[in-house]
């Protein structure tokens, strides 16, 4: 399953990494793709596990439509 979030506080290249390594830890070998221009995030696994990482690393992910 691939979710992709919007995460509107993520602002720089440090957000870009500290979220893409939240989502490595919580799905190892899951396929991420970070959009930091349009502040999106693409993530294939677990969707509650996703947004929750996403959340521990301090963010406020929201699912897009």
């Amino acid at each position: 399953m691939t979710t992709t979030f919007t995460v509107p506080d993520m602002t720089c290249g440090h957000c870009e990494k500290t979220v893409r390594s939240a989502l490595g830890d919580a799905l190892p070998g899951a396929a991420v793709d970070v959009d930091l221009a349009q502040k999106k995030v693409t993530v294939e696994g677990d969707e509650a596990k996703a947004e929750e990482a996403i959340r521990e690393a301090g963010y406020t992910p929201q699912k897009a439509a």
